[in-house]
Formats: C-alpha cells, sequence, structure tokens
C-alpha cells in the first residue's frame, strides 16, 4: 500500500508494546499518527505524547477522524466502535504485521527470530551485534533492549531483524504474525505448546511452523535449534539450506569448553567441530548460550569477522524483565524475569 509521507494513520489499541513501537516507526517516516485504547498511561503514554501522537482515551466512532489508513490492534475484535465505524465507512485497515512487512520490511534482508523461548533476547541480540558491526540494521524487539535507547530503529543498512510471533495477527486474520515478516534468514529456538487460547494442541503449533519454514526461499538459510526434537520433525519441509546450533555434538554450530561464573559464561565456538573463536557472554544459564549462538551464525552469515563477534557478544546488556537484575540486598540478588510460559 503507498501512502503519501503526510497521510494520516490511526491505530486501534495504540498503547501495546508492539503498537506503540509501529507507531514510533511510522512518525519517523513522516505519518500524522493518531491513536486509541482503554489504558492510557505512562511509560507508553509518554513516550507517545514525545513523538507527537494523538492519543484518546477508550474507544468511540469519533476518534477517527478521516484516517488514510486504520491499523487494528490484534486484541481488538468486532464490536468495538471504532472497528464497526471502519467497516461500515469501508476505510482501509490493516493488521500490525501487515503494515511492518509493506511499509518496513519487503525492501530490506529480513532476519527473523522465533520460537516459544528467547526470541526477544536473541532478535535484540542480533540487532546488538548488527550494529557493533557498523551494519546499522533496522529493527523491533518485543521488550527492551538494554543497549538501545528504545525498542525500534530503522537503520540505513539492509537488515531488518524482527521477533517473529506465532500469536494471531487481528481478528480478521486468525493465524501467526510471523507469516507476514517474509524470511530470508530464520532462527528456530524451541518449540513447545503455547497460546492455548489461539492453538488447540502442539500438532497445531507444528502446523504453523512448518509452513513458516516452507517459507524462507531457497537462497535464504533456517539456523534450527539441534536439541529440540519437536523442531527435528520440521525441517525436512526447509528449501532453505539448514545449519543447526545447540550444545550437544552434532551441531552445524556447537558451544564446547563451557564454563559458568557469577558474571556469565564463556565458550569456544565449533562449526562441523572446527574451532572457530572463544566467546564470553554476560548473562547466564545454557538457553542464553543457544540464543547466542544462533545471533552468532547470523553475524557469520552475513560476513561479520568472529573478531567483531567476540566483542558484540561481550558487551551484550541483555533485555529489560529477561534475567534482569534489579538490585542486591542482604546478600540476596533480586531478578526480574518475564516467565510467560511454566518451562520459562
Amino acid at each position: 500500500m503507498q501512502l503519501p509521507p503526510s497521510a494520516h494513520i490511526h491505530m486501534i489499541a495504540i498503547c501495546g508494546t508492539a503498537m506503540g513501537s509501529l507507531a514510533g516507526m511510522l512518525c519517523e517516516r513522516g505519518y500524522r499518527i493518531t491513536g486509541s485504547d482503554t489504558h492510557v498511561y505512562p511509560p507508553m503514554s509518554t513516550l507517545l505524547e514525545n513523538l507527537g501522537v494523538e492519543i484518546r482515551e477508550g474507544f468511540a466512532a469519533d476518534h477517527l477522524g478521516s484516517p488514510d489508513l486504520v491499523v487494528v490492534g490484534n486484541a481488538v475484535s468486532r464490536g468495538n466502535p471504532e472497528v464497526e465505524a471502519t467497516l461500515s465507512r469501508r476505510l482501509p485497515y490493516m493488521s500490525l504485521p501487515e503494515v511492518l512487512r509493506d511499509f518496513f520490511i519487503r525492501d530490506k534482508r529480513s532476519v527473523v527470530a522465533t520460537g516459544t523461548h528467547g526470541k526477544t533476547t536473541t532478535t535484540a541480540l542480533i540487532a546488538h551485534l548488527l550494529t557493533q558491526g557498523q551494519l546499522d540494521p533496522s529493527f523491533m524487539v518485543a521488550g527492551i533492549p538494554r543497549n538501545f535507547p528504545r525498542s525500534y530503529h530503522l537503520g540505513t543498512g539492509e537488515f531488518f531483524a524482527i521477533e517473529g510471533d506465532e500469536y494471531d495477527s487481528a481478528f480478521f486474520a486468525k493465524f501467526a504474525k510471523f507469516f507476514f515478516y517474509l524470511p530470508e534468514i530464520l532462527i528456530i529456538n524451541n518449540i513447545e505448546f503455547d497460546h492455548a487460547d489461539i492453538y488447540e494442541d502442539l500438532d497445531e503449533i507444528k502446523k504453523a511452523f512448518r509452513q513458516l519454514i516452507n517459507l524462507v526461499p531457497q537462497n535464504g538459510l533456517l539456523l534450527a535449534n539441534s536439541e529440540d526434537p519437536v523442531l527435528a520433525e520440521l525441517l525436512p519441509a526447509s528449501f532453505a539450506p539448514v545449519q543447526t546450533f545447540g550444545l550437544a555434538e552434532g551441531a552445524y554450530w556447537r558451544a564446547s569448553e563451557m564454563n559458568f561464573t557469577p558474571e556469565g559464561v564463556s565458550f569456544s565456538l565449533r562449526c562441523q567441530e572446527e574451532r572457530i573463536a572463544d566467546f564470553s557472554l554476560p548473562m547466564s544459564g545454557t538457553y542464553n548460550v543457544r540464543n547466542a549462538l544462533a545471533a552468532i551464525a547470523v553475524g557469520l552469515h552475513v560476513g561479520l569477522t568472529p573478531k567483531q563477534l567476540c566483542e558484540g557478544l561481550r558487551t551484550f546488556q541483555g533485555v529489560k524483565r529477561r534475567q534482569e537484575i534489579v538490585g542486591q540486598v542482604g546478600g540476596i540478588t533480586l531478578i526480574d524475569d518475564f516467565a510467560h510460559h511454566p518451562t520459562a
């Protein structure tokens, strides 16, 4: 969809994390943005107001004005006064992932991080590594990456790193957001049953990921966790080359000789068992080692050197609410973590 730079875009349910980030990206492109939501409070309300976004509390048909496009949040359903007015007036409307694809991703090389766990951290780490490597990527992270002032960036480089969520897109697009993101490089960290309000069982989740794998072009790349048995079933669906990553022997990219300390973890990177370089990650846990392996593999694939990636990994500060150390009192360390899933 082509819109003039001064076009008016109205966003229904603008105060969600992803919708707020999209609003900021659209503002940077010069569009006039208005929005509405039922929960308008800081920090999102402050962020949007600082961008010049006009926000209305609650939902009402007269909030729309005369927009050139309406963006409908995925939590919005039929019966919403603004949705009903949009349909009655035959206004153009799109879901958030459609806007991301058509306005920002289509002209870039898309790097999509997916999976039940780790996709936010992996996306933030990819964005950091490519930035440290002077590639100035665009990115959108569903969290607050501590290396950046905000959760999105529109760069001058050719890459766009984005978190691919399997949750549905909108009431009129009841399928996963990640189908819209045109993955050239696809990372799948793991697959478990999740989003029971959308998917009936694990088989439905597997079907969505199998379809996603089938979207990666032959000149693309699929990076897959070598230790996930569910994911292993789906890899034959790929027409793109597949490289696995993990901690066990047999992975294409493998972390060996791991050493965990209170400051994080160090490990050696091996490619088909050939030692490449030693890395230090200032984060804890084997999950984060796997996240790092995927991000390093992306960096090497796009031409960064092991030295650049070592420095980038060493300076990664993580994402807020992902193993975030809040403070230490009386010898006790308080950690805030999103913990969105029973196995997270």
